[in-house]
């Protein structure tokens, strides 16, 4: 039942909205939703007996009574890479990325509503993902994306049967033509920036390390940051697991050297991030010059007591193929974190401590870097 969805809260400003009726985003600051949502530290967590999906982690979603929407996905592997580093293996999910776990709630939760038409923008993996599980649910959907992105991640989107509209310019063009587009009636805005939903989802990425490492987490998680969407869930599901006794990691955020507001703005020890240019690296998913979240990621990450680290373009390759040597193929984006904390990475930025890092997309979708 739509009426059981729990509500978007602003962070900023406080405004609350319900989902069925709410715009895209707070109507009095623009800014992106939180949920109104806090699960039970109480409630039984027992996901080995849960369904073969991130909807295992039931009692810790946003999503009450039942689902339908699912291709299986969650509960990726977690192998050990080197002395005190694992990866989790999310480039195995349905569509070949960890957006699967953000993609599967907005779907749901535009079942729900059910609307006209789905819109989204994406550099790639969200928008195949959005894609496929709209497919999934029977919605129709419609993806904006920035010239140049890949003819394999475009190609994936069109096969699921969405309406992919390139737009001239990066990533913020997509983004722009998107939110008109989401203006219109009848249609239902799947952000993977805006809508909280999706964090909720991708927050079961550390719900699932927790699980795989026997009810604890790591020292450290090392995650990419562009828009934050992964960072952002991992910070939620950590402090929904201490509020169960659990203790929390440090987040080390990392971000190409050639588009790094964060970083930047980390750095001079700013509380929001200004845009900087829109430059070329191989990291794509991750180079995202202005993110709408900046504020909340910098929080996370100082919270934590975590940092940011940036790779330049070099080490994305090396980072890349030295993966593949070890017999992991994913895109450059995925291998941003590796190239961070991995053996090749100046000085000892994990400083002897455990971590857990995400291998987030395929290469077959990208190919190696030249």
């Amino acid at each position: 039942m739509t009426h059981a969805l729990p509500g978007y809260l602003c962070a900023e400003d406080g405004t609350r909205a319900d989902v069925r009726t709410a715009p895209w985003c707070c109507p009095v600051c623009s800014g992106p939703w939180d949920l109104d949502f806090t699960p039970d530290p109480a409630a039984v967590l027992d996901p080995a007996s849960g369904p073969n999906s991130l909807w295992r982690y039931a009692p810790a979603l946003p999503l009450p009574g039942a689902f339908s929407v699912s291709l299986a996905e969650g509960h990726t592997p977690l192998v050990p890479l080197a002395e005190r580093i694992h990866a989790k293996l999310d480039f195995l999910m349905p569509t070949l990325s960890f957006k699967d776990r953000g993609a599967v709630m907005l779907a749901e939760v535009a079942r729900r509503l059910a609307p006209e038409r789905v819109v989204a923008d994406s550099s790639g993996n969200a928008g195949t993902s959005v894609a496929a599980y709209c497919a999934r649910a029977g919605l129709d959907c419609e993806v904006f994306v920035p010239e140049g992105t890949s003819e394999k991640k475009t190609g994936q989107m069109r096969a699921h049967g969405a309406v992919v509209r390139v737009v001239p310019g990066g990533r913020e063009a997509a983004a722009a033509a998107a939110r008109e587009a989401a203006d219109g009636p009848g249609v239902f805005y799947a952000s993977h920036v805006f809508n909280p939903y999706f964090l909720h989802g991708t927050k079961t990425y550390v719900y699932e390390v927790w699980e795989e490492l026997g009810g604890r987490l790591p020292q450290v998680l090392v995650v990419p940051v562009g828009n934050g969407t992964l960072l952002l869930g991992a910070a939620l599901a950590v402090a929904e697991l201490s509020r169960r006794g659990v203790r929390p990691p440090a987040l080390i955020a990392v971000q190409a050297e050639a588009v790094a507001p964060l970083a930047a703005a980390f750095a001079a020890g700013a509380e929001d991030a200004g845009p900087v240019p829109q430059r070329p690296t191989l990291a794509e998913g991750i180079a995202i010059p202005a993110p709408p979240r900046a504020r909340q990621i910098l929080a996370a990450v100082r919270a934590s007591g975590g940092t940011f680290l940036t790779v330049p373009e070099d080490r994305l390759r090396d980072a890349q193929r030295d993966l593949a040597r070890r017999g992991l193929f994913v895109e450059p984006t995925a291998a941003a974190c590796w190239a961070a904390v991995g053996p090749s990475a100046p000085g000892d930025p994990l400083r002897g401590r455990t971590a857990v890092i995400p291998l987030c997309g395929a290469g077959a979708k990208t190919g190696l870097a030249a």
